[in-house]
């Protein structure tokens, strides 16, 4: 028996980024193209040291002092984005079912900043130093944990790791709970505060990050010919996913609809994305049949677009060969970076925005497109588009892809 697509309404949106500590600011600074890519104190004397960092957060003003000093940073962003996206769905924690409510979030390195300060304690000082709190600082799956006790959800709550598509994995995710009737409401998406030294200097290491020194605004410079890797980011963003009818009931705003979902393995190198993208095709393919739709029908798409030789060349080729060159793509890493667990749900974000408002966001610090990449990417300035169904892309280390497709209502 056949079965139609099955719509998530996106029904509140809460963004915390270096673009913006609001999904209005956030927003506002991806449509104008505004790179936040710049030198960080906390990183000198490290082989790179440009970070884009939510500078602006402050856990304390933002939850409360008593609150955030038991929380990891990566905790306090995502309790500051769920927070916002309950207020702009119009829910309240203290009217809803909390039973019917999920909180799934994504992240790839979790509480690791309180692990590295409380480690060093432990090198410098003495085990007798080591907070008492640094376990559930720590742990992983604290994020989706304490969100869930922060807004009274006491549906499923567990955490995505999937690399770089954590935060995509997590909405999917999000999206089946709905699906199966096992939640009316879920917060979905996803967080990450990594700008530590052990994972700055790894990746330095490995040579995925930009090197480029003399311009900041240009290091991360996604689908550009002189790309050189990516900016390390943090970000928190969560969304209100609801089923459809619940969202009607309650005559709730939708921005759009997640109505497909595809993720695969590429079973292969554990960091570089196959050459021609036939794990992410894998994937595309499978969101698109679950949300009933053909390639033709997608006008938009929302790049993984990291700004590192391989991974654009990649994702170009898989682009073009699956939906041909007619999609209007962009990346918005040139502007927040790359935020990895955090960085689909962040995207997933900007497409539901991109679809409510009908415009695509510039891909900032791209000035001469790499040749080899044909396909019609927005450089420049953003542009108004036509569009009725846009998909997200995100990929991660382990060869690990999730696709999001978003319908407008």
């Amino acid at each position: 028996m056949m079965r139609g697509p099955f719509h998530a309404a996106i029904t509140g949106i809460g963004l915390v980024t270096s673009a913006g500590l609001t999904t209005d600011e956030t927003w506002a600074s991806v449509l104008e193209g505004r790179p936040t890519a710049s030198p960080d104190p906390a990183l000198a004397g490290l082989p790179v040291e440009l970070s884009c960092r939510a500078s602006e957060f402050d856990g304390d003003a933002a939850l409360g002092r008593r609150t955030a000093w038991r929380l990891d940073r990566c905790t306090q962003m995502a309790i500051a984005a769920g927070r916002a996206a309950v207020v702009d769905a119009g829910l309240d924690p203290d009217d809803w079912h909390g039973p019917r409510v999920g909180t799934i979030l994504g992240t790839a390195f979790g509480g690791i900043g309180t692990w590295e300060r409380e480690h060093r304690k432990l090198l410098e000082l003495g085990a007798s130093r080591i907070s008492p709190l640094t376990v559930p600082m720590s742990l992983t799956n604290m994020m989706a944990g304490r969100l869930a006790t922060d807004l009274k959800a006491r549906g499923p709550s567990f955490v995505t790791s999937s690399a770089c598509a954590s935060g995509a994995t997590a909405v999917g995710t999000a999206r089946e709970l709905l699906r199966s009737g096992a939640c009316d409401i879920v917060l979905a998406g996803g967080s990450e505060s990594s700008l530590v030294h052990s994972v700055v200097a790894a990746f330095a290491k490995a040579g995925a990050l930009s090197q480029y020194k003399d311009d900041p605004s240009k290091a991360s410079r996604p689908f550009d010919i002189e790309r050189d890797g990516f900016v390390i980011a943090e970000a928190s963003a969560v969304l209100v996913l609801e089923r459809p009818e619940h969202a009607r009931a309650r005559g709730a705003r939708t921005y759009a609809y997640v109505s497909g979902y595809g993720a695969s393995a590429d079973a292969g190198h554990e960091t570089r994305p196959d050459p021609e993208g036939q794990g992410a095709e894998r994937a595309v393919r499978a969101a698109l049949e679950d949300a009933d739709l053909s390639p033709a029908d997608v006008t938009h798409v929302n790049a993984h677009g990291t700004s590192t030789p391989l991974n654009d060349m990649a994702e170009g080729r898989m682009i073009r060969r699956v939906l041909g060159g007619h999609p209007v793509t962009s990346s918005v890493k040139g502007v927040t970076g790359h935020s990895l667990g955090a960085a689909g749900a962040v995207e997933a974000a900007i497409t539901a925005l991109s679809l409510k408002h009908q415009t695509v966001p510039m891909t900032a610090g791209l000035t001469h497109q790499d040749p080899a990449v044909d396909l019609d990417i927005v450089a420049a300035a953003s542009r108004p588009v036509a569009m009725e169904a846009a998909l997200s892309n995100s990929f991660g280390f382990g060869g690990q892809n999730a696709v999001l497709v978003l319908t407008r209502p």
